[in-house]
C-alpha cells in the first residue's frame, strides 16, 4: 500500500510538470511551486481553535481592542495578481511564492477565519516582541515569528492532539532534548520565553542541516528524519521544499504554504477589511526570581493581583504552584507588582502557609478513630484573633485569609448584611484551632495496687460492719425523733423540718464515669482510688461486676473511709 501511495504520488508530481515539458525542455523549480495544486493536505488544528474561549483570554479583556463584528463584514474582491504582488512586497528573506496551496490557506484566513485572525492581532501586540528578541538573539529571519501563528494560534496553553504543547508546539521529546523543563508542576513548553528560546535555537539547528528555510520549516513539522527521507525519494541532490513537496506527509505539505498565508495575512489584513488590533493600555512586565513554595493564591491574595493574570503571565506553571523549594523560578508580573513583591516576600510565603506546605515526613495512622479511641480525643478550640482593616480590604478579602466565612466575621462583630468595613477598622475573627487531648493515666501505683488486692476481702468486711452499725444508730435517732414529734404534736410539720437522717446518706459529691471498652468495676474503683464496696454501694442497681460499654456509674468522692490504703 505505501509503495502504491508513493508511485501515485511520484504520478502527479509528474504530471504536474507535464506540460510545462511539451513547451520548454525543462520545467523551472520556480514553475512547480507557482503553479501546484493539491486539495488532500491537512489543516493545521491551530484554525480549529475556539474563538469565542479565546476572547476570554484575560490578556485580550484588559488590554486589547477587538472589533466583536469582524466576521460580519465581507472581505472585498481580491485577484491572484493581487496576492503576487502583497507577497513580493513582504520584505523577507525567506521566499512566498504564491499558488493555489498558498491561497485557499489566504482565503481561510481573510475570509472564513477573520475573527480569528483578529484575536491573534490582539494576542501579537504581547507575544511578537518575545519572539523577535529570540530570532534577533541567533540570527534568524523575523518572519519566523509567524510560526506560532500555525502551530497554536497564539495561544500559550494549546495541547495538540498528538501531545504538543504551548505557542511553538513541542513534542515532549524535542522539548527535553532543547532543555525544556517539563514535568507535573513546570511545564516550560507554555513559557513564551523559554519555548521562543528553544524554538529559535531548534530551527537554526535544522537550518544547518538543510541550508534551506523552506526545508527547515517543514522538518520543524514532520522532523528532519522525513524530510531528509524525501530528498532522497525526489532523487538526492540540493532540493528546497517545492520539488519535495508530492514525497512529503500531508500535513507537511499545507505546513509551508500556511506559513506563507500566516506572514501574508498579519501583514496585510487591513486590504481585507479586519480590524486592527489596538492597545488599551500598554502592559509592562518585570521577572522576579522565587526560592520557595509559593502558590499563586498567596501572592493574589496579598498583592491583591487577579488569579487570571498571573496564569496568563505564568502559564508554564501548570498548578497554579511555584516550586521554588526545589530550584529557583522567575516569575512574570506587572512591572510595579515586582517591587511589591519583593517588600511582602515574607508575608506571602507566610499567608495559608500551612494549606500549600508539602509534607516530607508523616506518620502512617496507627488505626484507631480519632476523637474516640480510650487514650485521647480531638476538640475544637476556639481562638479569638484581631485584624486592623487595611487599605483595600473587603470582607471576602479578610475571611479568605483567615480561613473563616464572610456570616461569621459579621456575627462576631454584630455587623449588618449592608455594612462595609472601614480602613483602620479593628475586627474580631473567631477562629478553632484543634487540638488532641490524652486522658489522664489512672492514680494507683504497683504498691497500692498489691495492697488492696491482699486484704480487699478484710476492708469489704470492715466497710460492711461500718455500714451496719451507721444503719443502727440511724435508726435510733429516728425513733428519737418521731418521739419528740408525738409529743409536740407536731408529726408532719417535724419530719418535714428535720430530714437530716435521710440526708447523710447521701455522698455532697460524685462524679459521673462511663463505662469503657474492658473495664470492670474493680478497675473503675481503683482508678478513683476507692474501695469496690464503696463503688458498689453508690450504685445499687448494679447487681453484679458485670458493666457494659458507655454505662453511667456514680462515683462517690473519696474519703478516708472509702479510700483505698
Amino acid at each position: 500500500m505505501k509503495i502504491l501511495t508513493r508511485l501515485l504520488s511520484l504520478a502527479a508530481a509528474v504530471a504536474i510538470a507535464w506540460p510545462a515539458t511539451q513547451a520548454k525542455p525543462a520545467p523551472s523549480i520556480l514553475a512547480i511551486k507557482d503553479t501546484i495544486h493539491d486539495n488532500s493536505v491537512i489543516i493545521p488544528e491551530s484554525f480549529e481553535t475556539d474563538v469565542k474561549k479565546m476572547q476570554e483570554n484575560w490578556y485580550l479583556k484588559n488590554y486589547a481592542q477587538l472589533d466583536r463584528n469582524a466576521d460580519s463584514r465581507p472581505s472585498p474582491v481580491t485577484t491572484d495578481q493581487d496576492y503576487i504582488d502583497r507577497l513580493a512586497l513582504l520584505p523577507t528573506v525567506i521566499d512566498m511564492p504564491y499558488n493555489s496551496v498558498v491561497k485557499n490557506f489566504i482565503v481561510m484566513y481573510s475570509e472564513r477565519k477573520r475573527q480569528l485572525v483578529e484575536n491573534m492581532l490582539g494576542m501579537s501586540l504581547y507575544y511578537m516582541p518575545i519572539f523577535e528578541e529570540a530570532l534577533e538573539r541567533y540570527g534568524l529571519p523575523l518572519e519566523l515569528r509567524y510560526l506560532p501563528v500555525i502551530e497554536s494560534a497564539l495561544n500559550p496553553s494549546a495541547v495538540s492532539r498528538a501531545g504538543a504543547a504551548g505557542l511553538w508546539q513541542f513534542m515532549p521529546g524535542t522539548a527535553t532534548q532543547m532543555g525544556l523543563e517539563l514535568n507535573s508542576l513546570v511545564d516550560m513548553r507554555r513559557d513564551p520565553i523559554s519555548s521562543s528560546d528553544a524554538a529559535a535555537r531548534y530551527l537554526k539547528q535544522l537550518y544547518d542541516i538543510f541550508g534551506d528555510w523552506s526545508l527547515a520549516i517543514a522538518s520543524y513539522n514532520c522532523g528532519p528524519g522525513n524530510v531528509a527521507k524525501a530528498i532522497r525519494r525526489a532523487g538526492g541532490g540540493k532540493k528546497d521544499f517545492w520539488e519535495i513537496y508530492p514525497f512529503l506527509p500531508a500535513e507537511t505539505r499545507g505546513y509551508v504554504p500556511a506559513f506563507i498565508a500566516a506572514n501574508y495575512v498579519m501583514n496585510n489584513y487591513d486590504k481585507h477589511n479586519i480590524s486592527p488590533a489596538l492597545a488599551r493600555k500598554p502592559i509592562l512586565t518585570d521577572t522576579v526570581h522565587i526560592s520557595r513554595r509559593i502558590h499563586f493564591r498567596q501572592i493574589s491574595d496579598v498583592l491583591a493581583i487577579p488569579m487570571d493574570e498571573l496564569r496568563a503571565l505564568n502559564p508554564q506553571f501548570r498548578t497554579d504552584l511555584i516550586p521554588g523549594d526545589i530550584r529557583p523560578y522567575a516569575l512574570v508580573l506587572p512591572s510595579l507588582q515586582t517591587f511589591a513583591y519583593i517588600a511582602n516576600e515574607d508575608s506571602i510565603a507566610n499567608h495559608n502557609a500551612t494549606l500549600y506546605a508539602r509534607r516530607n515526613i508523616v506518620e502512617p495512622a496507627n488505626g484507631s478513630v480519632k476523637g474516640s479511641d480510650s487514650k485521647g480525643r480531638y476538640v475544637d478550640e476556639l481562638v479569638v484573633k484581631y485584624h486592623k482593616v487595611a487599605k483595600g480590604e473587603t470582607l471576602s478579602k479578610i475571611a479568605r485569609k483567615y480561613g473563616v466565612t464572610v456570616a461569621s466575621i459579621r456575627k462576631s462583630n454584630g455587623m449588618s448584611r449592608k455594612k462595609k468595613v472601614r480602613r483602620g477598622q479593628r475586627l474580631k475573627i473567631n477562629t478553632y484551632q484543634r487540638r488532641y487531648i490524652k486522658d489522664e493515666p489512672a492514680v494507683a501505683t504497683a504498691e497500692v495496687e498489691a495492697a488492696a488486692v491482699a486484704d480487699s476481702t478484710a476492708v469489704e468486711r470492715s466497710l460492711e460492719r461500718g455500714l451496719g452499725n451507721r444503719a443502727d444508730s440511724l435508726q435510733q435517732a429516728d425513733q428519737a425523733s418521731q418521739a419528740q414529734q408525738i409529743a409536740a404534736e407536731q408529726p408532719k410539720a417535724k419530719a418535714k423540718a428535720q430530714p437530716q437522717p435521710k440526708a447523710k446518706t447521701k455522698s455532697p459529691k460524685t462524679t459521673r464515669h462511663k463505662v469503657r471498652k474492658g473495664e470492670s468495676l474493680d478497675k473503675i474503683a481503683k482508678r478513683y482510688g476507692i474501695t469496690l464496696a464503696a463503688l458498689k454501694a453508690a450504685n445499687p442497681k448494679v447487681k453484679s461486676d458485670k458493666i457494659q460499654i458507655g454505662q453511667t456509674i456514680i462515683v462517690p468522692e473519696k474519703t478516708s473511709k472509702n479510700k483505698r490504703r
